[in-house]
């Protein structure tokens, strides 16, 4: 089973993202970032684990599960209302709006 380390690596690349730019989103530097994916025994804080989570859209429990190699349809969906529910009331409710309107073109 792939490392917390390999899991973040494995997502970044997905993301598209350069070391560098990964650093700059979780509030990181580079050689930071290379430790968690390369070091062994990479122990990050609770709050780096949580904003690594939330950059590469997954959970943090995902990220430090050794069981789980890929992330689930459920772990991505949990990423996401984690992620909704920081948001401004405004931009829920211009999501709302999106979904009705998918909705409403799918026949729903």
């Amino acid at each position: 089973m792939p490392t917390l380390g390999e899991k973040v690596r494995t997502l970044r690349k997905k993301a598209g993202l350069t070391l560098e730019q990964f650093a700059d989103q979780i509030g990181a530097s580079k050689s930071s970032v290379w430790e968690l994916e390369n070091k062994e025994k990479a122990r990050p804080s609770a709050d780096r684990i949580n904003e690594v989570a939330r950059v590469l859209g997954v959970t943090p429990e995902f990220l430090m599960n050794d069981d789980v190699a890929e992330p689930s349809v459920s772990v991505a969906d949990e990423a996401f209302f984690r992620k909704y529910q920081s948001l401004p009331s405004t931009t829920k409710q211009q999501l709302q709006d999106i979904l009705d309107v998918l909705d409403r073109k799918d026949g729903n």
